[in-house]
């Protein structure tokens, strides 16, 4: 039998006692999303004091919403009961079965609430004590998570051993050179990130005309560009040392830093003047995203803070503002919930590149998370992260009165990504972390598209 083969066996217990843990966190979660919806605050008042609530009453649609609910709590339950028992009779930390035990003492308690609801108690404070509790409950199960994967997962030496990743092919046209400094990868998400920003917008009563639609994406755009080519242009000695960049044109000379400078100060001036049309506090956050990526985080927070991620976390967040902006003209609650998300999804998100490119970051000499703490510590950290996004995306599902739709959406991409997550911590290399951060990608899509379907219909 080989090492490999031997070690997945043994892991293998682990791995699904880890599963059953994370599932129940997740039944909790959709349990907790589910009751935010718009669809479940109009059926409980159709089914105002029943405890059964049956078509005849409510109607197909709401009786079957809020039974469904009710259902799904019991069987949550069932399968936290099983995992409390399992967790409880292992040998794990002191920590981790005192936050397994809280929560299920919680949880009968919350049900409690649950009923009070169905029973016609359906006051503010109430309702307020139903979502605090599921939250509570919810997050006492991910920090068991969290802290029975760091126990389980570290000190064992091959797990944090991350493997180089391979470099990136660089551009071969002209064209794809000046592309490559504008980091079109990027521009998609944060594209998507302006355009949820915008429908948003629209729950407070303003519309969005063509022109607003088209000149905040297009300047996002050139935006996104400008900030990219100054960042190659500032970091360009730094990569070349690193594997995954060394291709880039300007380390490789293809293209020479003033022509670059005067390509990066085309493309900002583009998307201020593209920004001034729509708004003119539009083309002031505009430049203030610019400013912030390619001289706070690039300059100061990259190279000098091993919080850089984190920090750097609200350049990401900016597109949701600007896009909020463009349409209702003030940074509403909407905005700042939305941005609070983007901004706690990306060190979830960007902590799996930094453990699969750890040996390239520290040749770059950047404080990376992964470089200056190790591998254990950033999977951990990852969890905390996904944790705080899904309470976020939450309390930005009560804010903004998002859907069903938008609330079985957000738990199935955010289950994925957790299931990854999970695996990170069982087969921590290289191809593992990288797909755990496409399944971070996937995760934000699907949340941004549902945002856009739910306020478009």
């Amino acid at each position: 039998m080989s090492p490999a083969s031997s070690d997945a066996m043994r892991t293998d217990p682990d791995l699904r006692t880890d599963g059953l843990l994370a599932a129940t966190a997740m039944g909790v979660y959709l349990l907790v999303m589910l009751g935010v919806t718009t669809e479940m605050t109009a059926a409980l008042e159709r089914c105002a004091g029943q405890v059964i609530c049956g078509p005849e009453l409510a109607g197909w649609s709401a009786a079957g919403v809020v039974m469904g609910h009710r259902s799904l709590a019991v069987l949550v339950g069932i399968v936290g009961a099983v995992t409390a028992g399992r967790m409880l009779r292992a040998h794990h930390r002191v920590r981790t079965r005192l936050a397994v035990a809280v929560a299920a003492v919680l949880y009968p308690l919350q049900a409690l609430a649950g009923l009070a609801i169905a029973a016609g108690v359906s006051t503010v404070v109430v309702g307020a004590v139903h979502l605090a509790g599921g939250l509570a409950i919810f997050t006492l199960l991910s920090v068991a998570l969290a802290w029975r994967l760091e126990t389980t997962t570290a000190g064992e030496h091959h797990r944090d051993e991350i493997t180089d990743a391979a470099a990136d092919p660089g551009p071969t046209t002209r064209v794809g050179m000046y592309l490559s400094l504008m980091k079109p990868r990027l521009m998609w998400l944060l594209s998507l990130v302006a355009a949820a920003g915008m429908f948003l917008a629209t729950t407070t009563g303003a519309s969005i005309t063509v022109w607003t639609a088209v000149g905040t994406l297009l300047g996002g755009v050139l935006a996104i560009g400008a900030a990219g080519t100054f960042n190659h242009i500032l970091e360009r000695d730094v990569d070349r040392r690193m594997r995954r960049t060394a291709d880039r044109p300007l380390p490789t000379d293809a293209v020479g830093v003033h022509r670059a400078a005067a390509f990066g100060a085309i493309l900002t001036v583009a998307a201020l003047v593209t920004f001034w049309s729509v708004r003119p506090v539009v083309a002031l956050l505009g430049a203030v995203a610019i400013v912030f990526y390619a001289v706070i985080y690039t300059l100061i927070l990259k190279p000098n803070t091993v919080q850089n991620t984190v920090l750097g976390g609200a350049a990401g967040a900016l597109p949701a503002v600007i896009g909020w902006v463009a349409v209702s003209g003030d940074v509403g609650l909407g905005a700042v919930a939305l941005a609070t998300v983007i901004f706690l999804w990306t060190p979830a998100h960007f902590y799996n590149l930094a453990l699969a490119y750890r040996a390239d970051y520290e040749r770059g000499g950047f404080p990376m998370l992964s470089v200056v703490r190790g591998a254990t510590t950033t999977r951990k950290h990852i969890l905390w992260y996904l944790t705080a996004t899904f309470i976020a995306t939450v309390l930005l599902a009560v804010q903004t009165d998002l859907g069903l739709g938008f609330g079985i959406a957000a738990v199935a991409a955010g289950g994925l990504f957790l299931g990854f997550v999970v695996l990170l911590h069982h087969r921590s290399e290289t191809r593992t972390a990288i797909r755990s951060f496409h399944a971070s990608n996937a995760y934000l899509g699907v949340v941004l598209v549902s945002i856009i379907l739910e306020t478009a219909v």
